[in-house]
């Protein structure tokens, strides 16, 4: 997997690094790696699966292998580290690579392997000999598109021939100048300046289309119009996938305008362990307690059930309350991190 010439570049304003400033972030870097171990571990969340048709078999599957990948794709997603498919991906991805394509809409927390899922279906149903776009998914915020990127060119690394490209801000192309890249990734508005106004995409063309994150987009002011407006230019048969953390009536209502005739697979918040994430804290944080927010967002440290570390900042007695609210309400303990013993920090990760 590369990225055509639509890919980004992050360049520093100040110019090159001194050598000084090079290995210290070499050396950061190291540590950080030692932090945050590869290493799979048992996931518990429990899902349930409501089929569009709940007369045809139910299939899932315990090892990759089952998918009938193509070999690339299966070495790309081994390179990761990924060695057998999460709770949500043993029953999202037999419907996501079926042939008839099926739609599907997935309750994701964080940590459930929902992004390696419709990346490995994106891969999965390009055509590389097709040099225009097939697969899009959309993204609330333009860092969300960039990791989503990432995980696109890490999971295609043995996939060369099919390319992708970043429709996000800043990124400035001519009109009516056809892009080749197979797979676009972006946020809705700029999506849309390219279907509609550059005309740099043929939305007929599409066949898998991806709505990532539906909480955060309908809560961000335009967003849900423009990914309305996006899908209704989409063909019949192009396969539909929405993702979302939460499922409020807002949420649904949206899903069922953007989603027709869906598979269903929900993931049961309250049997989701934090037992693959380390927690502590180090003095400075303020806010309220909020417990869903807490664990989405620690969640992120331990995505497809990695395991994961995650620091809280404490900077008062009010922020010291909150975290032993989240101990209590987690039944987990979260221990004091000695900022200035480095043996310490990395022998957490052990």
């Amino acid at each position: 997997m590369e990225a055509g010439d639509a890919n980004l570049h992050q360049t520093d304003d100040n110019g090159d690094k001194s050598d000084e400033e090079e290995k210290e972030d070499r050396a950061t870097q190291s540590l950080l790696n030692k932090l945050i171990r590869s290493n799979v571990v048992n996931n518990t969340n429990q899902v349930e699966v409501l089929q569009r048709d709940p007369n045809s078999p139910l299939y899932s599957v315990k090892t990759f292998e089952e998918l009938r990948l193509k070999p690339q794709l299966l070495k790309g997603v081994y390179e990761m580290g990924f060695n057998r498919p999460s709770k949500i991906q043993e029953n999202a991805l037999p419907m996501m690579l079926a042939e008839p394509p099926q739609n599907l809409i997935a309750q994701s927390q964080s940590g459930t392997g929902k992004t390696a899922a419709f990346v490995l279906a994106m891969l999965s149903h390009v055509d590389p000999s097709l040099k225009w776009p097939q697969c899009l998914c959309i993204s609330p915020t333009y860092e969300l598109a960039l990791q989503t990127g990432k995980v696109i060119e890490q999971m295609g690394k043995f996939y060369p021939e099919v390319k992708l490209a970043y429709a996000v801000r800043g990124h400035k192309m001519e009109r009516g100048v056809k892009i080749k890249e197979q797979i676009v990734i972006g946020t809705p508005g700029t999506v849309l300046d390219w279907c509609i106004k550059l005309k740099l995409i043929d939305p007929k063309k599409i066949k898998v289309f991806v709505l990532d994150e539906a909480d955060v987009m309908i809560a961000t002011q335009g967003h849900q119009d423009q990914s309305i407006r996006i899908q209704r230019m989409l063909p019949k048969g192009c396969q539909m996938l929405l993702f979302s953390a939460t499922f409020e009536d807002s949420v649904w209502k949206f899903a069922e305008r953007v989603v027709p005739d869906p598979n269903i697979i929900k993931l049961k918040r309250e049997e989701e362990t934090l037992d693959t994430i380390k927690q502590y804290y180090v003095l400075c944080n303020n806010g309220n307690p909020d417990n869903e927010t807490y664990l989405h967002r620690i969640g992120r440290t331990g995505r497809f059930g990695k395991r994961g570390l995650a620091v809280n900042m404490v900077d008062s007695q009010r922020s010291m309350e909150i975290l032993k609210t989240y101990e209590r309400h987690f039944n987990k303990k979260i221990g004091r991190l000695d900022t200035d013993d480095l043996d310490e920090i990395e022998k957490i990760a052990n």
